[in-house]
């Protein structure tokens, strides 16, 4: 593009030049003044940069600024352009050797050290609208072709440049964009085979960074998940062991002591048949759990006064707080009426009023205040017992989670009661928390919506 508007001008230029000299050379030639058309010519030729020839209307050169073509007939068809077919102008490249002429279009695609180029110029010579003469302008183009070159070079340069900054900036965009894609391809891979510790690095903006939290919380949520399942699993295999071991014990015994005393096989008979409960209601806890997990339980809705299930299940706890000289204290100020499973209720209320009386100290009090909130019905129960270290508060609902794991055993806790009441709090819409402090006892809220249902 660059050449052809150089070759466009230059073509211009010289065409504009030469019509003004063939129009102030034409008088004079008709007059045949010889030596005010040849000091005519040699300025003009100074002045343009080249060789001027002045042919005759039979195509004869009648002057040439060079003295070596006076009197010689030219055939170049930039001459018979305007003796022939009558044109005005005419505009050719020749080369110097060969005479040939060539493309002005395709300059810049031949082969620098292919030979030396001449433009070759003419315009008629006019007289009362008759042609008399042709003037024909002979300049050399290698110093154009040399800057043609040169400019060529720079801008294949500047290509080269332009095009290995565009690729080096490409190549780091790309990596900046594809780099969080590679993160978290690599991260998915990892995680289907197992590390779910897997994680990405939060970097860039909008959605990508919005991804990549997105895989990382994915993630640390999987990874608990696969945690407490495995502690789950861990947990659920200890507690069923431990019985079955003291089982095997005991039998062992019964078998290879045949001749036992009838009082001490009693006893152990009656150890045995402890330890039955004990797995019958691992299992039935267990069970429970899962069908929670897979939100298979179903809530049998019926009319629910809590207060009324307080005081029945204070009455089924009474035999037993005598026996540890305790007092269990009820302040029910609203009878709490709702639409609710009785059952589950009833389960949630025992656990946590047995569970207040096991770790209340001998002669101590259990108090259970029930209370009408807005919509809510709030059911505390307190107990003065050794209450709950801080460091254990965050995981008292966890599964098979123990405060004093031998004391609970003793006490014949598997450790799932209290998530089994989380649980079905949780399916009634409610919400259940703990507020503890070592030595002064601890207190289990309960907070159910009346409206639920």
């Amino acid at each position: 593009m660059v050449g052809d508007f150089l070759f466009e001008e230059r073509i211009a230029s010289e065409r504009a030049r030469l019509e003004m000299l063939a129009e102030k050379l034409s008088p004079e030639l008709e007059r045949r003044d010889m030596e005010a058309l040849r000091q005519e010519m040699v300025l003009s030729g100074i002045e343009m940069g080249g060789r001027v020839l002045l042919l005759d209307e039979w195509g004869k050169v009648q002057l040439d600024t060079f003295g070596t073509l006076n009197g010689q007939l030219l055939s170049y068809s930039e001459v018979k352009s305007i003796l022939v077919l009558g044109n005005s102008v005419d505009y050719g490249i020749r080369d110097v050797e060969s005479g040939e002429r060539l493309d002005a279009g395709n300059m810049l695609f031949l082969s620098r050290s292919q030979g030396r180029w001449e433009s070759f110029c003419s315009a008629a010579v006019v007289h009362e609208s008759a042609i008399i003469g042709v003037l024909l302008l002979i300049t050399p183009v290698d110093a154009m072709m040399q800057r043609l070159y040169q400019l060529q070079d720079q801008m294949m340069l500047i290509f080269i440049l332009v095009a290995g900054a565009a690729l080096l900036c490409s190549g780091v965009f790309s990596h900046v964009f594809t780099s969080p894609i590679t993160n978290l391809r690599r991260g998915i891979q990892r995680m289907g085979k197992g590390d779910f510790s897997s994680r990405v690095p939060e970097k860039g903006s909008g959605e990508m960074l919005e991804l990549a939290r997105a895989f990382n919380s994915m993630s640390e949520k999987l990874e608990t998940l696969d945690q407490s399942r495995n502690s789950f699993v861990s947990n659920a295999s200890h507690e069923l062991k431990t019985p079955l071991a003291t089982m095997k014990i005991m039998i062992e015994s019964l078998i290879y002591q045949p001749d036992m005393d009838k009082e001490l096989r009693t006893e152990f008979m009656s150890d045995i048949n402890k330890e039955i409960d004990r797995l019958s209601t691992i299992v039935s806890d267990l069970l429970t759990l899962v069908q929670m997990d897979s939100q298979s339980v179903k809530l049998t809705r019926e009319n629910v006064s809590i207060a009324a299930l307080c005081k029945e299940t204070a009455h089924r706890l009474e035999p037993i707080a005598q026996k540890r000289e305790q007092k269990i204290l009820l302040t029910l100020g609203d009878p709490c009426d709702l639409y609710a499973d009785k059952s589950k209720l009833t389960q949630v209320i025992y656990n946590l009023m047995e569970n207040a009386v096991k770790y209340t100290q001998v002669g101590g009090q259990v108090k259970v205040t029930l209370v009408k909130e807005g919509r809510d019905a709030v059911l505390s129960v307190t107990d003065n017992g050794p209450g709950i270290p801080k460091e254990n508060l965050p995981h008292i609902f966890d599964r098979f989670y123990r405060v004093d794991k031998a004391r609970s055993r003793e006490s014949g806790g598997t450790g799932l009661g209290l998530s089994i009441v989380h649980q079905l709090v949780l399916l009634h819409g409610g919400a259940i928390r703990v507020e503890s402090e070592e030595g002064k006892g601890s207190t289990f809220i309960v907070e159910i919506p009346l409206h639920q249902g």
